[in-house]
């Protein structure tokens, strides 16, 4: 009841805040003598903060200044490219920035795609707000988010880069792996991880405690409800995204409150430029989006409660994540200092994990100072932490780390003799045949049909 009682309230707050934006307009109106008045700032600043703080917030436009392709798209997922098509762009090498899926739209990470636009050909997931997606779609879990990352490596593939930030650390190294265990040709070139919950056994945050401390069955009782009427996805269990806005805020309550005083403060004294910069950032942190309970629900239960990756016991459609098969994808993990959502060395476990990968193309940066945020947006983010992680994909590409050899099964401890006969060497394993003449199959398809899954949604490639 939670969600129609959430909605009922805004419809109910509705004609207020129509009349508070009305007297913020004649206060502010330059025709009015009214607006002369010694108090009329303060009118209109209150009717904006309570305008503000009743709205709905829709989901915000990236207004980097070019153009805006969607190459890739399936219901709960489509990938955005930058820049008009040309020659020029497709010599840049590809980095796809994989966005988190937990309440904020891809949006939040403007910052982070246009540090890399006159370098790189980049491309970001735009996950789709559940409450938009038919219930006729399907379920939408942690399996399907590593066959979203699967499929998208193969069809921007190959001499792909990924940037995975926060949230999807785990499942796009649970695809790498998946794909490096079956060897598949267009593996990623390099990943980098930047405050990903990859082993919150470390250092632990109050994000990671409240986890343990509640349980699985708290979080399937308390955090999941139906889309109400009205919506495409009605009728469908989702986390909605005003529960996770409420947790986000909750964390630093304190800090969201001065800052909306400090905005108060502002608009009275007529102090446009830092009003504007207010308005800018919670735009973008107040527009939220609802995920799917399964999604929502496996993530709880066996990333922050099981630790199921750094314990050796995620699996994928039945299949062993092992994250000892990555042996040609070079892995970078960045850190924030002074990170309260994931703490320090929860990201660097990745580097620990993939034990067969040479440590020359392992990279670990910690960004002194930085919270979470600061490691993918802002100046520390833009001076530091985007040449180092410039040079760490220039260093993937290099030839003599384009195709690493493959992990060799030990030979036999002594060589076997034959009577009267010479000593038999240890068979050595063929190199990596060519992939240029090989026809991969759909990879979605093909997985339905191993696993009997419903019937693949097919994909959009434009690129």
């Amino acid at each position: 009841m939670l969600y129609p009682l959430y909605e009922a309230g805004h419809l109910m707050l509705a004609p207020m805040r129509l009349a508070a934006e009305a007297t913020r307009l004649a206060c502010e109106n330059p025709f009015n003598p009214l607006a002369y008045a010694p108090h009329s700032r303060t009118v209109a600043a209150g009717c904006e903060m309570f305008e503000r703080a009743t709205r709905v917030y829709a989901k915000p436009a990236f207004g980097l200044g070019v153009s805006e392709r969607i190459v890739w798209e399936r219901p709960f997922c489509r990938v955005i490219a930058f820049g008009e098509p040309s020659a020029a762009l497709d010599a840049r090498p590809k980095l796809l920035i994989v966005a988190p899926m937990s309440g904020h739209y891809a949006t939040l990470l403007r910052g982070t795609v246009e540090a890399f636009l006159d370098s790189h050909q980049v491309f970001i997931t735009d996950w789709t707000d559940a409450r938009q997606v038919p219930a006729r779609a399907g379920r939408f879990g942690l399996d399907d988010y590593i066959d979203t990352c699967i499929d998208l490596f193969a069809a921007l593939g190959p001499d792909l880069h990924v940037a995975a930030v926060c949230q999807p650390s785990v499942p796009v190294l649970a695809a790498i792996a998946r794909m490096e265990a079956e060897d598949h040709p267009l593996v990623p070139r390099s990943a980098v991880l930047m405050g990903g919950p990859v082993d919150t056994r470390r250092s632990p945050t109050a994000v990671n405690a409240l986890a343990q401390e509640k349980g699985f069955a708290w979080f399937e009782r308390h955090c999941i409800h139906t889309v109400p009427p009205g919506y495409p996805g009605a009728g469908r269990a989702v986390y909605p995204g005003f529960l996770q806005l409420a947790g986000f805020m909750g964390m630093n309550l304190e800090r969201h409150r001065d800052a909306h005083q400090a905005m108060f403060d502002h608009l009275v004294r007529g102090d446009g430029d830092s009003a504007a910069r207010h308005r800018a950032f919670y735009d973008e942190y107040l527009a939220v989006m609802d995920l799917t309970a399964e999604f929502y629900l496996e993530t709880i239960e066996r990333v922050f409660i099981g630790h199921d990756l750094p314990r050796g016991t995620l699996r994928h459609r039945g299949d062993p994540v092992d994250l000892g098969a990555i042996r040609r994808c070079h892995l970078m993990a960045v850190e924030g200092e002074k990170d309260d959502i994931t703490g320090l060395g929860q990201t660097r476990a990745a580097l620990d994990l993939a034990v067969n990968l040479p440590e020359a193309a392992k990279t670990y940066h910690m960004q002194p100072g930085a919270g979470h945020y600061g490691i993918f947006n802002g100046s520390r983010f833009r001076q530091d932490i985007v040449p180092l992680m410039r040079g760490f994909m220039e260093r993937s590409l290099r030839p003599a780390a384009m195709r690493p050899a493959p992990v060799v099964p030990a030979p036999e401890p002594h060589p076997i003799l034959l009577r009267q006969g010479p000593i038999i060497p240890a068979v050595k394993t063929p190199e990596t045949a060519s992939t240029d003449a090989i026809i991969w199959p759909e990879p979605a398809l093909e997985r339905a049909q191993q696993h009997g899954s419903r019937d693949a949604i097919p994909q959009r490639i434009a690129l």
